[in-house]
């Protein structure tokens, strides 16, 4: 993949296509946390140096521009269809955009690859774990634990809009527990709260 459509390219396009704050947010925790399963995933094959950082790379850039085209274009004969055609058009690999078709539902695009399930266990998940961060006293991504995620997701009124059965269904298509599966987002995005606007508001100790 050429350095051009690395995820540098990938949080322009998003940042170009997406004016709304929360949707780049968004774009840009789903990214944080595929990305995490790229990496275990570059692991598992054994990939090293360049060719690891590359096979990362897709992961990252797949989160970022998931719903790049959905501010524009929120219904479901154009979203994700126009921002793929767009996509292609500047030569985005193939394994991103089937991964972007095959995150929503209605594409009619089966999850077969590792990529194309990591991004959509990954969607809603991201904005639940972000929904459990601003509802903490200091609004930060820290104060955050699986255990009370859990319980959250049980909570039909709280963040109503998540789809619980994409988290646990996403888990399965991973082969993992919904715990392991929260457990490895929460602490990608805890990872990277500040870049993410997550790492509270009372961060600086008196």
């Amino acid at each position: 993949m050429s350095e051009r459509l690395g995820r540098a390219q990938a949080l322009m396009t998003l940042q170009e296509w997406t004016k709304g704050d929360s949707l780049r947010k968004h774009g840009m925790a789903v990214s944080v946390c595929t990305e995490a399963y790229g990496v275990m995933e570059a692991e598992r094959l054994g990939l090293r140096g360049t060719d690891a950082d590359e096979f990362v790379d897709l992961y990252a850039s797949a989160g970022l521009l998931h719903d790049m085209d959905y501010e524009r274009h929120p219904t479901q004969e154009e979203h994700p269809f126009v921002g793929v055609n767009h996509l292609r058009e500047v030569g985005w690999p193939e394994s991103v955009l089937q991964a972007i078709l095959a995150h929503a539902d209605y594409s009619g695009v089966a999850r077969e690859s590792h990529l194309e399930r990591a991004l959509f266990a990954c969607d809603e998940l991201a904005g639940f774990l972000t929904a459990c961060a601003l509802v903490k006293p200091n609004k930060s991504i820290l104060e955050v634990e699986v255990a009370g995620v859990k319980k959250k997701m049980k909570d039909k009124a709280f963040a109503r809009a998540v789809k619980r059965e994409d988290i646990t269904g996403g888990a399965e298509l991973l082969g993992l527990t919904v715990e392991e599966h929260v457990g490895i987002c929460l602490r990608a995005m805890q990872a990277r709260a500040e870049e993410l606007g997550l790492a509270g508001v009372a961060s600086v100790e008196t």
